[in-house]
């Protein structure tokens, strides 16, 4: 009997032991989610345009703002006949309610007639800095500053490498 109680003793703090050992781990789960977004892009709707402009003896500037007329320095003056003016023009698209980084030319853009030349630069946007998709589209508009030599040869100036406006998702 002695032998009997001893075994079941010995039984007894094993499946104490191994109720103990059971109740040191635990477990959990997880599940894995990704969402895919629609790819960001931007389209040319309008090509910058600053339109006719008339220069003296001394040079001077053409403002061209994103949004807003046209403005002059020095000894540039603006016609009666404007020509076409139109700042650059934008068709950005992607995930709706999204918000994106603008990022303009960091230099100056060239415009040439023969072997006359201009430059364009100090580029500004509407929005500014950042623009928000609205039912996945948005529309931004890019002006600049055009500096006219004095007594800037007559003809028509384009520029021979475009200018290059980046959007990335914030």
């Amino acid at each position: 009997m002695k032998k009997l109680f001893t075994i079941a003793a010995c039984a007894f703090g094993l499946i104490l032991m191994a109720n103990t050992a059971s109740f040191a781990q635990a477990s959990a789960t997880a599940t894995a989610t990704a969402t895919i977004v629609t790819p960001i892009a931007i389209s040319k709707t309008t090509d910058m345009s600053f339109g006719n402009i008339a220069v003296g003896a001394t040079g001077g500037t053409v403002v061209l703002p994103a949004t807003g007329a046209r403005t002059v320095t020095g000894g540039v003056t603006l016609p009666a006949t404007t020509g076409t003016v139109a700042a650059a023009a934008f068709t950005v698209t992607g995930q709706s309610g999204y918000t994106y980084a603008i990022t303009l030319p960091g230099t100056s853009t060239t415009l040439s007639s023969g072997a006359n030349t201009m430059t364009a630069a100090t580029f500004t946007s509407s929005p500014s800095g950042t623009g928000t998709l609205t039912s996945g589209t948005s529309t931004l508009t890019v002006g600049a500053t055009l500096t006219v030599g004095a007594s800037q040869a007559a003809g028509t100036y384009t520029s021979a490498t475009p200018f290059t406006v980046t959007v990335n998702y914030n």
